[in-house]
């Protein structure tokens, strides 16, 4: 999703067909578009916000499936070359394929899918099609993003030394499941995705503000996904906090930007140091 300067929408699809304006546009600047994934018995909600004067390509549905315009104004571009204005509140069922449009006025939409699932990533394979365009877009992102923490991977290893440590110890407790316990949540900002800096981490998917509470990381000395798949970072962006019950919560430090243009937003990261020194249990006991 990228801002345009022209609202002449008509001349844009007339010129390009949807893959050639997908790709020409992952070449622009993206727009931060926050997802918020909400959960209800039987049903996943994906909601999206979208900020006015954006052009937005959505990724490919592979199913029909509901959809709620909460807020905000649209017009819809048809692969014909027809229009459609729609305004909220707005509800109907949507068909397979993308959808794209031009935004008048920031928007608020939600897709609705039934399913017991709770694994995003699970969610997003299964229900949308992400394009060949955007996948490279996203494999180049990502070979970039892992060169430049190469300095989180070598502090990582100096932290293990520190507390007299080997890679090998550290990654058979980290995947160790015995100690796991399920968050009680039913709003998402965070989903677990391919780290830039090792193996699994824990990414914002909207905007997450300095000293907000992103998640539990600790219930009753158990650890939640988000306190066992936080990477490790000499720059980090949150910590680790005991709060009055003695349960220890991931709380950001500054601020971290969620989704834009259909790609993940930052990777959540700490200082191991810091949570370490919240826990008795030394990360190497065996």
């Amino acid at each position: 999703m990228t801002n345009i300067i022209t609202t002449d929408i008509n001349e844009l699809i007339n010129k390009r067909d949807i893959d050639s304006l997908e790709q020409y546009y992952l070449t622009q600047e993206q727009v931060e578009c926050p997802v918020y994934h909400r959960f209800g018995p039987g049903i996943y909600i994906r909601e999206v916000h979208i900020p006015s004067g954006t052009f937005a390509i959505g990724h490919h549905q592979k199913y029909e499936h509901v959809n709620i315009i909460l807020k905000g104004r649209v017009t819809m571009l048809n692969l014909d070359g027809s229009t459609l204005e729609l305004s909220a509140p707005y509800f109907y069922i949507g068909q397979p394929g993308q959808k794209m449009g031009y935004i008048h006025e920031d928007i608020v939409w939600q897709n609705i899918y039934a399913t017991e699932e709770r694994d995003i990533e699970k969610l997003e394979a299964y229900y949308l099609y992400k394009s060949d365009n955007w996948v490279k877009s996203k494999e180049l992102q990502d070979k970039m993003n892992w060169l430049s923490h190469e300095g989180d991977r070598k502090d990582y290893i100096e932290m293990l030394a520190e507390i007299g440590c080997t890679e090998d110890i550290a990654r058979e407790q980290t995947e160790n499941t015995d100690d796991q316990i399920y968050i009680p949540m039913d709003n998402y900002k965070i989903k677990l995705a391919d780290s830039h800096i090792s193996g699994i981490g824990l990414f914002a998917t909207a905007t997450i503000e300095a000293n907000e509470v992103i998640a539990p990381a600790r219930i009753d000395n158990m650890r939640t996904f988000a306190g066992r798949y936080t990477n490790h970072s000499i720059n980090p962006n949150a910590m680790m906090r005991i709060n009055n019950n003695g349960d220890i919560e991931l709380v950001a430090i500054k601020r971290v930007k969620g989704c834009y243009g259909g790609y993940d937003g930052d990777e959540i990261t700490i200082d191991y140091r810091q949570s370490i020194s919240l826990v008795k249990e030394m990360p190497c006991q065996q």
